[in-house]
Order: structure tokens, then sequence, then C-alpha cells
């Protein structure tokens, strides 16, 4: 069986010692970029490699960028054949986020044509509290090939996004916090507030009180009212730097909502150019 949105810890547990599963942690924190793998080495799952949000998921950023660029794709794709990752394995991705920073590497891949990845429901918290094992030895992958199946459609540029609004193709979600997308805070970005026309769900709507997904048929209803039934394929999200973003998108793929797309510049991106209107409402 393969799992293309979500796995319980349980599961993957079962699937530990499976030679064609490989495990990524994406543990990262945005005040300190270091602390992801730091915490990688005090303690991570049995046979997890450490993908890092800035080194391995993002390419620099550059003057016209958003916070988190695109990766290069065919640097991504031979540090995937490094991984051991081949194009029949099962890829598992966690974090300490409730899939924040895991779904970015769910959603890379995806684009590289892996339809085979799922993010661990719960995160690595769900799976300590299950007193699931944790080790500080290192993996040891044995390189192989990875063959990508690239496909740009799958998200947006800045313009494609201009453009599908004022024709109203498009339907724009924001997973930021309600007090970002508002305007009435902005930690991060040097300029607050949101794409005009666009619409708030934070992504943190996705959860239950436990930090696990909502049932897929409370999520499908909770998208398809918020989007009007429109077509999942019209449908673009975005957040801060395209990051947490793919935790809607994510949702909406469990949900069978299939085939949204990304904004991956996003409001980071957005702003750079001062000629690009912003709603604080």
């Amino acid at each position: 069986m393969a799992y293309r949105t979500l796995i319980s810890p349980l599961t993957l547990a079962e699937h530990l010692d499976a030679p064609d599963w490989v495990i990524f942690d994406c543990r990262f924190s945005l005040a300190d970029v270091t602390a992801g793998h730091k915490a990688y080495r005090f303690g991570h799952l049995p046979g997890a490699r450490y993908a890092d949000l800035n080194l391995h998921l993002s390419s620099p950023v550059k003057s016209y960028t958003g916070r988190h660029p695109l990766p290069d794709f065919s640097v991504l794709t031979q540090q995937l054949g490094l991984w051991g990752v081949k194009n029949r394995s099962q890829v598992i991705v966690y974090d300490d986020a409730n899939g924040a920073f895991a779904g970015r590497m769910w959603w890379l891949l995806r684009s590289l044509g892996h339809d085979e990845v799922a993010v661990l429901d719960g995160g690595i918290t769900q799976w300590q509290k299950l007193g699931l094992p944790l080790t500080t030895r290192l993996p040891k992958p044995i390189s192989t090939s990875f063959r990508s199946y690239h496909d740009s459609r799958s998200w947006l540029t800045t313009t494609e996004v201009e453009n599908g609004l004022a024709s109203q193709n498009i339907t724009l979600i924001d997973a930021r916090t309600m007090e970002r997308f508002k305007g009435l805070q902005e930690p991060i970005d040097p300029v607050a507030g949101h794409v005009p026309k666009a619409i708030n769900r934070p992504f943190q709507l996705n959860l239950d009180k436990n930090g696990l997904f909502l049932p897929a048929a409370q999520l499908r209803i909770q998208f398809e009212q918020l989007t009007h039934s429109r077509l999942p394929e019209q449908v673009v999200h975005m957040c801060g730097s395209g990051v947490t973003a793919c935790h809607n998108l994510l949702a909406m793929e469990h949900a069978g909502l299939n085939g949204s797309k990304l904004y991956a510049g996003s409001w980071s991106e957005w702003i750079v150019d001062r000629n690009r209107g912003v709603s604080r409402e």
C-alpha cells in the first residue's frame, strides 16, 4: 500500500525496517535556523535523514524573491539520490510543528513526480507520546539514482497570481494567522497585510486539539465551503514564504480535493514590488 498524504505513527513503526522506505526529519525554526539540526542530532526517528529548509528545500534569497525560494530542482534531485531515495521508495517526512515544515518537502517531492510521500500525522511529538523509539545514530544511506519528472504546473508565479486574480480564475487562500493576514501584526516581513482578494485560512485549522489532522470528510466540507466548491485546480495556496501554505494543500489532497496549486513566492515575494496592492482588512 502506498501512502500519499498522511501516515500514522503506529503504521510507520511497523515499517521501520522496510527496505524501500525512507524517512526525513524536517524540523526547523525561523527564530534559530540551527535548532532543527541540533534537535535531530539529539534524537530522531530510526533511519531518518535530516532535510534542512534553508539548505536543501530552498534556494538562496535574491532581491526579487521571497524568503524561501524554490530550490534548484536538479540539485534537489541529485541530493535525493545521495540520500538513497529511489523512484519506488515510500518517503515519510515529519517535523515537530504539526507538519508546517514537513509539508514543504512533501510538496516538493510531488512536484518532482514522486507521489509516494506522506507526512507523519502528529510528527515526532505524537511519535514520542506513543513511546515509539528514537535514536542518535546517524544513517548511512547508500547512494542511488533518483529520476525526477518535474511538473512546473504545480505552482504559480507572482505574475500568474496577479493575472488569475484579475480574471477571477483562481481562489487564493492565505495560510497565515488572522492577525498577520489582517496586518494587525507582522513579526517577520517588512510589510503587513495580505494580497487583495485573498481569503484567510490559518493552517492550524486543519488540526484537532492533539495536533492531528482532522478527518478527511470534515476537511472536505470546510474547504468546499471556503472555496464555494470551486474546482481544486483553480485553488492556489500562499503564506509568508511558500512553506506553511503546503499544509493547506496537503489538507485538500487528504480530503480528496486534488490538484490545488502553490503560490511559491507568497507574501514575502509579493511585497518586493511596492506597486502591488496590499489590503489590511
